[in-house]
């Protein structure tokens, strides 16, 4: 065992009592993340300890009806503001006025310019690099349709490269910029869009496909003999030649969602099966693969672009495999999630055992009271907005209580159109309803929780 000089001794304890003299003091003129006394923060440009408190989607003209043009919020906000200049000072100074400090993910980021008694909102953008790629090469929309980017094509850099310079290039100077997500809720497993497997969907693709390519190799590398593949996977090729040829293959097994599987059932499951569990590793392995070049390769573009600001990932829609989390963890600043549970603890515990910071995307409770169908759309229904209310001071005060939490963005600004919007969802998300009227007894409970955050992320 070394042992350290007594010079050396000095340097670490200095820079250690300069660490913590300087936790409120200039950090530098960006966002950034600090772990500090055990809990994870988010450092202003100023050098304050930062909590992120923000609202989703809060646009002028937020949703259209399905299938028109017709945004029912956007024809209010025109007939009581007149202009988006206007409604833009209004939203800001209620947003304000209601506790919070940041724009999530697909808002009006105009409204960051707009000063209120001397405050201003930070602003988080998505910019989609995998969503992207995947409207480019023709395969529809990666988050409505759950497909996935062949990362593996070396067009998948060059898309992510052009979008991050187009997006954050500009922005890479800018001290109201949080942070960037590279995508929102994209699919890692069987989810609410389909059962496969991501190794069985990339298996699926066109046989000159990069992706297919690297899906194949990898089950060669791990099976070796065509025989054993064929054991495994109940398939009956002759050679690996013959895969590469062959169309998309019947998976051996078919699981339930990510979220619906039982860890206790999987594995009893996988023990009693070892053709079972070798499949599952076959496709946790892909994954394994799949998301180190995503996160890497996304990244790297995202830096490359803008080196100033925080990388906060793709918003994961629900707890996806280890392998994905692991590989986010690599490389990201802070991993971002949605979890639209009533407690969000189980799921902040998966993601804090990769030790970084965490960012809750959307978190929303619907009630029967407003007068909506809320038929579609993720997350609790409650009978009453004092119901909701409650929901939103439980969620946050338990989310709080974690170390790793440095933020939490609701879903959404205004409630979805009754017909339903882009994709048919018509749920009472909103802090405001489509005649732009806040629910009173939500922003108040908001209002008091905002103002309590810090307090309740420092208690032990």
């Amino acid at each position: 065992m070394k042992t350290l000089c007594l010079k050396c001794v000095s340097v670490v304890l200095l820079a250690a009592l300069v660490l913590v003299a300087s936790e409120t003091r200039a950090a530098g003129p960006f966002f950034q993340v600090r772990q500090i006394d055990g809990k994870w923060w988010l450092i202003d440009p100023d050098g304050h300890r930062f909590l992120s408190k923000g609202v989703d989607t809060v646009q002028f003209a937020q949703d259209n009806i399905q299938g028109t043009s017709r945004s029912p919020y956007g024809e209010t906000n025109q007939a009581k503001y007149g202009s988006r200049e206007a409604w833009r000072e209004a939203a800001a100074k209620r947003l304000l006025g209601w506790g919070f400090n940041t724009l999530g993910a697909w808002s009006d980021e105009r409204l960051a310019e707009i000063e209120v008694d001397g405050k201003r909102l930070a602003y988080a953008p998505t910019i989609d690099l995998g969503a992207a790629f995947v409207a480019r090469k023709g395969r529809g929309q990666a988050w409505l349709h759950g497909v996935f980017p062949d990362v593996f094509d070396p067009e998948f850099e060059e898309t992510a490269r052009r979008v991050a310079g187009q997006r954050c290039t500009p922005r890479k100077d800018d001290r109201r910029l949080l942070g960037w997500f590279t995508d929102n809720e994209l699919r890692w497993g069987p989810d609410w869009r389909g059962r496969d497997e991501l190794l069985t969907m990339f298996l699926a693709l066109p046989a000159e496909a990069p992706g297919r390519t690297a899906a194949i190799e990898l089950l060669r590398r791990r099976h070796g003999d065509i025989a054993r593949f064929n054991e495994v996977w109940k398939t009956g090729f002759a050679s690996w030649d013959e895969l590469a040829g062959a169309g998309p293959l019947k998976p051996p097994v078919v699981r339930a969602a990510v979220y619906a599987q039982n860890e206790a059932a999987e594995r009893k499951a996988n023990q009693a099966d070892p053709k079972r569990a070798a499949f599952v590793a076959d496709c946790d392995a892909f994954l394994a693969s799949l998301a180190e070049r995503y996160f890497r390769i996304t990244c790297e573009a995202v830096r490359a672009a803008d080196p100033n600001h925080i990388v906060f990932g793709c918003r994961f829609a629900y707890v996806p495999p280890a392998p994905v989390v692991a590989a986010a963890a690599k490389h990201l600043d802070a991993i971002s999630f949605n979890c639209y549970d009533t407690d969000p603890r189980r799921a902040i515990d998966a993601y804090s055992v990769f030790g970084k910071p965490l960012v809750i995307g959307e978190f929303s409770f619907r009630a029967a009271d407003s007068g909506l169908p809320n038929t579609r759309g993720a997350g609790p229904k409650v009978k009453t907005q004092a119901d909701r209310a409650a929901a939103f001071t439980r969620y946050v005060t338990l989310a709080l209580g974690k170390p790793n939490v440095v933020g939490y963005h609701w879903f959404e600004h205004a409630d979805e159109p009754k017909e339903g919007r882009f994709d048919g969802e018509n749920s009472n998300y909103g802090v405001v309803n489509i005649r732009d009227e806040p629910y009173q007894a939500l922003t108040q409970a908001m209002t008091e929780l905002n103002a309590q955050a810090e307090k309740l992320h420092e208690q032990p």
